[in-house]
């Protein structure tokens, strides 16, 4: 008992649990603002009819295809994923690319076969070549 409740008040599973319920709930709040808001604006831009693209359909055979709310999800979908890609993919990739110029202070490449190697290296691990290290180099 004491290892589910260990499990339980881990901070992954709450964080978990956070998420999903931000998740659900900016899902919704998207979906509001694709229907209430730039939907009716289409409508103003193509006439001032506001579409309802859920009634839009086609049937074949007898069968109906409605086209409308797949338009109003693939709105839904572009709009969340832009605003996860500014607001999360964006600045992580700027955070991890700082991270990453302290870690190329600490290597540099091998002039022979150009793999990373660390900056104090005497021999390249790959292909031997002899290397003089940084600290040694004449000024």
């Amino acid at each position: 008992m004491s290892g589910f409740k260990q499990f339980l008040l881990r901070g992954n599973i709450v964080e978990l649990a956070v998420a999903v319920i931000v998740g659900a709930t900016f899902s919704g709040l998207v979906q509001a603002l694709v229907t209430d808001l730039i939907t009716p604006l289409i409508g103003a831009i193509t006439g001032g009819r506001q579409p309802n693209f859920a009634d839009y359909s086609f049937t074949v055979n007898g069968s109906q295809f409605k086209y409308g709310d797949f338009l109003n999800h693939l709105i839904t979908f572009l709009v969340i994923s832009a605003v996860v890609y500014w607001l999360v993919v964006a600045p992580m990739t700027r955070l991890i690319s700082l991270f990453d110029k302290s870690k190329a202070a600490a290597t540099k490449q091998c002039p022979e076969c150009l793999s990373d190697i660390p900056a104090e290296a005497r021999r390249c691990a790959s292909c031997t070549v002899e290397l003089v290290p940084e600290s040694q180099k004449p000024t």
